[in-house]
């Protein structure tokens, strides 16, 4: 069975929810100008919705909540003038209940009427939209309110994306069974037994969505599994499949979108289709898998189509995932999924303003990667430590005596209160960004909408929260500060480039940095010989700074590195050469040397990876031969 849902746990115990709940006072107006139009948009409502009429006659909690709310939220705003019968509900009924049936109306919007007449794409698209906007404005309205906490969020936002992503999928099943591709066992459940496998990634995954999250989704399927009208075909079938899926997710239509989706995350995504053979995937992973990929495959979690054969594919994983052994050989490779931009002791303050409350220093991901670096190294040994929630892998961690309590209930704190800053900064105007405002004027109605009186009190928190996450996190790294780069991120990891790293590679100097990441996340993804084995892959992360750093300092530093990967995609191994570099500036020094100064020495090099043998000898370098020895 999939795991149950957040809304499962935190939701039943308190069904009864109202935002009439609302303590005065909770969250301050903007300013006067927008609480004027704001009284003036719920003026106009009124018109439309006796409900809101009602509101609007007293002056209640209510009345002033809402009012404050939409001075804040220019998001929440444009939704209540566009669907005032929305606000309506959300004053006058139960949260719980509401949201439970818009959860419910997305999952069945592939289901056809009572008379068998079957949806079209473009009715299916406006379903799943409304029933997203409808989610996301109840819980924003109760989320301002405190009526939820950012757990209670999380859960409903990641409630509705399990079902529309399972209802989109039970969609281009059941029109592939019309279209003559495909041969259903069940037209009232087209997913069951078709071997069509659906994974939530990261915060869907661990069912930990914030408002504009995209989704990572990873596909596989199982040609064996009997459904396909000609196996031969399943690639195109299921890949022509999931470009429907992002269309129907992701296409910004009059409704709006329902989630931006990335498929992304699956196998080598530069040299394999959208969806991935089962057969193939494991093979993949047992041979060229990554430390990032096992990271990743901690919050996995079957969300749509075959969730039986899900379930099985990552029992499947498990060896891969978790490793028997307490895996502390693997800690430099997974270090590089968050290396830093300093050393973290002694470094100066955090600034608030325009600090990335995600991948920043004393962000969330920090704290995630806290957790899942430790389930890598014990979870093989310790199943309890296989928790998707990063809260759960914390206090697992605790009981486990891994972590003292003390620093899983700190940490914990501090995910909760970042989560809900996170979330403010999203609600503003539906962005995905993760960046506090750079002004005072915008950072006033981020603080405002956390309760806080003013951002001094809201800078203050917010910067003792950040330190204390800095601290936990370079405490279990203070072993490893050798791979933090003080020149700057270096982030090759996923598919997307990391913003931070590009700057640092002009800084190193690089003309074409997007180029040179894609290089070396080539690397990673072991198509060259010399990076298939994990050893090699290892030694090369733990090379990757000194290398790009030495390229960097050399004449056209950009044609010198691809010089280098040319030499690198002809080697028949890698572990050797890569310690050797790794353990010998100087051999480090020649190399670069060659492939920057000496461009036909490099090509031949590259050519006939075995003429650099020679380099390979200690001695090398230890007696220059003499004029006269040369005569």
């Amino acid at each position: 069975m999939v795991q149950q849902t957040g809304v499962q746990q935190t939701g039943a115990k308190q069904a009864a929810r109202r935002l009439v709940d609302v303590s005065d006072g909770v969250i301050r107006p903007f300013n006067q100008t927008e609480l004027k139009a704001a009284t003036a948009t719920l003026k106009d409502l009124a018109r439309q919705e006796p409900v809101i009429a009602e509101l609007m006659a007293g002056e209640t909690a209510l009345r002033t909540f809402i009012a404050n709310a939409l001075t804040l939220s220019p998001y929440l705003r444009d939704i209540a003038n566009l669907k005032p019968a929305l606000m309506a509900e959300a004053i006058s009924q139960p949260l719980e209940p509401l949201l439970a049936t818009a959860v419910a109306e997305a999952r069945a919007a592939w289901v056809p009427s009572a008379d068998g007449i079957v949806p079209t794409e473009a009715e299916v698209m406006t379903r799943l939209r409304n029933a997203k906007r409808r989610v996301s404005f109840l819980t924003a309205l109760a989320d301002l309110a405190r009526i939820f906490d950012a757990r209670n969020t999380t859960a409903w936002l990641s409630a509705v994306a399990d079902a529309t992503v399972a209802a989109a999928i039970d969609h281009l099943l059941l029109a592939g069974h019309q279209a003559g591709k495909l041969t259903l066992r069940d037209m009232g459940a087209p997913a069951a037994g078709s071997g069509l496998i659906v994974l939530g990634m990261g915060k869907l995954g661990a069912c930990e969505l914030n408002y504009s999250s995209d989704i990572d989704l990873v596909v596989f399927f199982d040609p064996d599994a009997g459904i396909l009208k000609s196996p031969d075909d399943a690639t195109e079938t299921y890949g022509r499949m999931m470009r429907r899926l992002v269309r129907i997710l992701q296409e910004r239509t009059a409704d709006g979108y329902v989630f931006r989706t990335d498929l992304r995350l699956r196998p080598d995504p530069g040299s394999t289709p959208l969806a991935v053979p089962v057969e193939a995937a494991l093979i993949y992973y047992e041979g060229r898998g990554q430390n990032w990929e096992r990271a990743a495959y901690i919050k996995a979690r079957p969300v749509a189509g075959d969730l039986k054969a899900g379930e099985g594919f990552l029992r499947e994983l498990t060896p891969f995932v978790f490793r028997k052994y307490l895996d502390y050989a693997a800690i430099a490779d997974i270090h590089s999924i968050k290396r830093q931009i300093h050393v973290h002791k002694g470094h100066g303050a955090i600034a608030v303003k325009g600090h990335n409350v995600k991948l920043g220093r004393g962000g969330i991901r920090e704290i995630e990667f806290f957790a899942q670096t430790q389930q890598l190294i014990a979870g093989g040994r310790m199943p309890d430590l296989r928790l998707r929630p990063t809260e759960a892998a914390l206090n697992a961690l605790a009981g486990a005596h891994w972590i003292d309590p003390v620093t899983a209930e700190e940490l914990t704190g501090c995910y909760w209160f970042l989560r809900d800053v996170e979330h403010r900064i999203q609600m503003v105007h539906d962005e995905q960004t993760h960046v506090l405002p750079d002004t005072e004027a915008e950072l006033k109605r981020i603080a405002f909408m956390l309760g806080f009186i003013d951002t001094t009190a809201f800078s203050t928190k917010l910067e003792t929260v950040l330190k204390t996450v800095e601290r936990r996190y370079a405490r279990l790294f203070e072993k490893e500060e050798g791979l933090s780069s003080a020149t700057g991120n270096l982030v090759f990891t996923g598919q997307k480039d990391d913003p931070d790293t590009l700057k640092t590679l002009k800084g190193l100097g690089f003309e074409r940095p997007e180029d040179i990441s894609r290089v070396i996340r080539t690397w990673h993804y072991g198509r060259y010989r010399a990076t298939q084995s994990v050893e090699a892959r290892e030694r090369l992360t733990e090379l990757t700074p000194d290398l790009l750093k030495a390229f960097g300092e050399s004449r056209r530093a950009d044609e010198a590195l691809l010089r280098f990967d040319s030499f690198l995609a002809g080697l028949p191994a890698g572990i050797q050469l890569f310690s050797l570099l790794g353990n010998n500036p100087a051999l480090l020094d020649l190399l670069v040397n060659i492939m920057s100064s000496a461009p036909r020495l490099a090509e031949i090099i590259a050519a006939r990876p075995h003429v650099f043998d020679g380099m390979l000898d200690p001695g090398l370098m230890v007696e220059i031969p003499t004029r006269d020895y040369l005569a």
